[in-house]
C-alpha cells in the first residue's frame, strides 16, 4: 500500500514540513550521564509499568544517535522533533551540565549539516526528580525553574533550533500524573489535577516570555493533544456530557492560551480542586505563540452520568489500534475545523499522529500495512482540514522508531523503525518506506 493524496494537496508541496518525532526519556537511555527524573522514580514503583521496564537504556539514542541521525536523513524528512532532558543539561544548583548540552548541541549541529529542521520541545514529561520532591507540578516555584531552565537551553542552543515547544501535553502531565496517578509521578486526586495543570501552563507563559526575548527569530508556541468529543447519542443529556468531558480534557488547555481564560466549567469545580490563580496569571499564560502544536491519535464517545456527570464508553466493531485505540481519521478533521472555528489560531503543525501496531520482524522485515494505513487515511484527514480553511504548515509521525512508551513500557510499539531492544538493531518497517516514498514524490 502507499500512502497517496489528491495532486493539488498543499502537503505535496515543499513548503509544507514533512517530519517524525521522538521525545528524550522514551529513545536517550544514558541515565547515568544526567538526574534522576519522575519516571525513573515511576519505574521503580510496584505495577507501574506493564512490562516492569524502565528508561535507563531505552533505544540508547544517547550513544547510538549518530546513527540515527543518518536513519532520520535516510528518510528525506524536513524536520525533526526531539525533545531535552531537563535533567541532563542543568544540575541541581541551576548551573549547566555542559557534557549534557554538548550532547545536544553535536546533534544539532549534526540535523543542520544535514540540512533537518530543528524542532525542540523543551518538556516532555521528565520533571527531575528533586523538582518533585519538592512538590512538583503542585508546587508554583516549579513554573520559575523551568524559566530559568529554558534560558539555560535557548543560550546554549544559539541559532542551532528552528522550532521551540515549551510543553508537550499538559493534560497528559497534570491528568494523567496528578489525577488519575497513571503516569509519573502517579499522584492520584481530583484536587490536584487542575492545579497541576496551572502551574504547567504558566511555566509555558513564563517561558514563552524568554522564547520572545531570547530567540526572537524561532518559530515559538507549544504542543497540545486533542481527543475530540462525541456524544453517544442525539439526547440532550449526552450531548452535555460530551461538551463538559471536551471543556475538561481539551479546551482546558487551549482556551487559556488563545483566551487568557478558562472554560466555564472551571466555577461547577469543586472549591479543592480549582487552581490557584493569581493576579497576572492569565495574562502571562495567554502571551501570544507563534504556533500551536496539535498531537491526535483518537476521538472519545461519552454519555451522561448521574454521578461524574460523564463517562467514556467503548464502541464494538470499530477498527482499534494495538493501544485500544479506535481509528477515526474523521476526528481528526472534525478537530482541527472546530478550532479553527473556535479560536483566533496561530499556524498550526500536526507534531504527533500516528499508531501502535502489533508488529513483527519477519526475515528482517516488519510489513506493516495497518499502519501505512492509519497514515494514509490520516494524512487525508490534515489535507480534508487545509481546504477547510485550516492553516497547518506540518506534519510529524510518531513516532521514529519504537521506544519506551511510557506506562506500556516496551510493550506498544508507535515507530515507523522497528527497534530490537537487546541488540539495539534499527529496522525501517514498510511505513518507513511508505513514509519515505510519500515525502519524495512531493514537488
Amino acid at each position: 500500500m502507499k500512502i497517496t493524496l489528491p495532486k493539488n494537496s498543499r502537503l505535496l508541496s515543499k513548503q509544507f514540513t514533512l517530519g517524525v518525532a521522538t521525545a528524550s526519556f522514551q529513545i536517550e537511555g544514558g541515565a547515568d550521564h544526567r538526574l534522576p527524573c519522575i519516571w525513573d522514580t515511576f519505574c521503580r514503583t510496584e505495577n507501574a509499568i506493564a512490562d516492569k521496564s524502565h528508561g535507563e537504556v531505552a533505544c540508547d539514542h544517547y550513544h547510538l544517535w549518530q546513527q540515527d541521525i543518518e536513519m532520520i536523513s535516510a528518510l528525506g524528512v524536513d524536520a525533526y522533533r526531539l525533545s531535552v532532558s531537563w535533567g541532563r543539561v542543568m544540575n541541581q544548583d541551576g548551573s549547566p551540565n555542559q557534557d549534557g548540552l554538548n550532547f545536544y548541541i553535536k546533534l544539532l549541529d549534526a540535523l543542520q549539516t544535514k540540512n533537518i529542521k530543528a524542532f525542540v520541545t523543551l518538556y516532555h514529561w521528565d520533571l527531575p526528580q528533586y523538582l518533585e520532591d519538592e512538590g512538583g507540578w503542585l508546587n508554583r516555584a516549579t513554573a520559575y525553574k523551568f524559566k530559568k531552565y529554558a534560558e539555560l537551553v535557548i543560550k546554549a542552543f544559539g541559532d542551532r533550533v528552528y522550532s521551540y515547544a515549551t510543553l508537550n501535553e499538559p493534560f497528559c502531565s497534570a491528568y494523567l500524573g496528578y489525577e488519575i496517578g497513571i503516569h509519573a509521578p502517579g499522584i492520584k486526586g481530583k484536587e490536584y489535577g487542575k492545579k497541576a495543570a496551572h502551574h504547567l501552563l504558566l511555566a509555558h507563559g513564563l517561558a514563552m516570555q524568554s522564547l520572545t526575548k531570547l530567540s526572537p527569530n524561532t518559530q515559538n508556541g507549544i504542543v497540545l493533544n486533542f481527543t475530540p468529543c462525541y456524544p453517544n447519542t442525539n439526547h440532550t443529556d449526552d450531548i452535555a456530557a460530551a461538551k463538559y468531558a471536551d471543556d475538561y480534557f481539551n479546551q482546558w488547555y487551549i482556551k487559556p492560551i488563545i483566551d487568557a481564560q478558562y472554560p466555564d466549567i472551571l466555577a461547577s469545580l469543586p472549591a479543592i480542586a480549582q487552581p490557584e490563580i493569581q493576579a497576572g496569571d492569565l495574562q502571562i499564560i495567554a502571551h501570544p505563540i507563534d504556533f500551536l502544536g496539535v498531537n491526535y491519535y483518537t476521538r472519545a464517545v461519552y454519555q451522561a452520568d448521574n454521578q461524574e456527570i460523564f463517562s467514556q464508553i467503548n464502541l464494538d466493531d470499530v477498527p482499534l489500534t494495538d493501544m485500544g485505540w479506535e481509528v477515526y481519521p474523521q476526528g481528526f478533521t472534525d478537530l482541527l475545523v472546530d478550532l479553527n472555528n473556535r479560536y483566533d489560531l496561530p499556524e498550526i503543525y500536526i507534531t504527533e499522529n500516528g499508531a501502535a501496531m502489533p508488529d513483527e520482524l519477519i526475515d528482517n522485515e516488519v510489513n506493516d500495512q495497518t499502519r501505512i494505513s492509519y497514515y494514509h487515511s490520516h494524512l487525508n484527514a490534515v489535507h480534508q482540514a487545509i481546504e477547510q480553511g485550516v492553516d497547518i504548515k506540518g506534519y510529524f509521525a510518531w513516532s521514529l522508531m519504537d521506544n519506551f512508551e511510557w506506562a506500556e513500557g516496551y510493550l506498544k510499539r508507535f515507530g515507523i523503525v522497528y527497534v530490537d531492544y537487546h541488540s539495539q538493531k534499527r529496522t525501517i518497517k514498510a511505513s518507513g518506506y511508505a513514509y519515505r516514498d510519500f515525502i519524495q514524490q512531493r514537488q
